[in-house]
């Protein structure tokens, strides 16, 4: 589950952040939490796309930690319709019209996205991703370390 926001959306003084958990397969969870970079001003879909990320490293750093070498099948919940749509969709548009949108535009995000698009593939050599959106209520225990994090800053 993975969750980010922003306080100050899109302003000078913004502050970002988000949150990554891993819920455990008998129980309990992990998680993982950062915050967005000030530069360029911090975003609520920066933020939701940095959630991502640090899914993708949380599922390959545990990965590296086995002993042996199956197969993975990762699954990702955000309430995030942008991230989704960027994971699932858009990017193909985008990588195929040299990231630039229909209407002409440069693609808002493209670093984070790419990233995000990077650690996609290395999930992909090992296994597969899945990204599935979900409702806010469904997603309480990544909203609540990402709310943590932002009282951090």
């Amino acid at each position: 589950y993975v969750d980010g926001g922003c306080r100050g959306n899109g302003r000078p003084g913004a502050i970002g952040a988000a949150a990554a958990v891993h819920m455990k397969k008998w129980g309990g969870h992990v998680y993982r939490t950062r915050k967005l970079s000030r530069d360029p001003f911090p975003t609520n879909q920066r933020a939701e796309i940095l959630a991502i990320i640090l899914g993708l490293e949380m599922a390959l750093d545990k990965y590296d930690e086995l002993d042996s070498d199956p197969d993975i099948d990762l699954r990702i919940f955000s309430d995030s319709k942008y991230a989704i749509g960027c994971m699932n969709e858009w990017i193909h548009k985008w990588v195929k019209n040299d990231w630039t949108t229909a209407a002409g535009y440069e693609v808002a995000n493209r670093d984070l996205i790419e990233e995000a698009s990077d650690l996609d593939d290395k999930v992909m050599e090992i296994g597969t991703v899945r990204y599935t959106w979900i409702s806010i209520d469904e997603n309480e225990l990544a909203d609540e370390y990402c709310n943590d994090a932002f009282d951090e800053q």
